[in-house]
């Protein structure tokens, strides 16, 4: 990352994803995804410890490509999206790894509970693209506990086990866009 890329940042949603994946039944992974979120940051190259981040999901837009499961989700069992219609995160510090690996640490607040989270992201590249704009990419990874927001709902299996795992693993694809605005949380 050169100093070049420092500046405020917008997430551009068509270019990025926020999924994640859950164990199902013991011998699958059931992914899916977030589509209404926006968010901006920060981006210190010089000293990332200076860099911060702030993202905003409508719960609602929740998808795993299964109708049935989708409602399930925004249901009161899981995301209760009517009483909690956003989820968000706020970084509380970055931590250079090496030259392009971070860890970021922030407060993820998901239905009435907020819980310092850890993800790790790699660099993925800096441009600029054909309108001039400069862009960055991050892939981001970590594992939360989805109990630690209250999402406890589950159905025991003949096999001992349980219909869905309590970890929930993050898979984020960040494309953003630097901005003119100068760089407030």
């Amino acid at each position: 990352m050169t100093d070049s890329s420092s500046g405020t940042y917008t997430i551009d949603p068509a270019n990025s994803r926020l999924g994640f994946a859950v164990r199902h039944a013991e011998i699958t992974r059931i992914r899916g995804s977030f589509t209404e979120f926006a968010g901006h940051g920060y981006l210190d190259a010089a000293n990332p410890s200076r860099s911060w981040a702030r993202v905003m999901i409508r719960a609602a837009s929740v998808t795993t490509n299964n109708p049935e499961r989708d409602a399930l989700l925004l249901g009161t069992d899981f995301l209760d999206a009517d009483r909690y219609p956003e989820i968000t995160f706020v970084s509380t510090g970055v931590e250079s790894v090496d030259d392009t690996t971070f860890r970021l640490t922030g407060d993820l607040t998901m239905k009435g509970a907020t819980r310092t989270v850890g993800i790790h992201f790699d660099l993925t590249g800096t441009s600029v693209d054909a309108t001039g704009n400069t862009r960055v990419g991050f892939y981001g990874s970590g594992v939360i506990d989805r109990r630690e927001w209250g999402v406890t709902w589950n159905t025991p299996l003949a096999s001992g086990g349980v219909l869905v795992s309590d970890d929930v693993e993050l898979a984020i694809d960040v494309c953003a866009i630097r901005t003119d605005e100068p760089p407030t949380r």
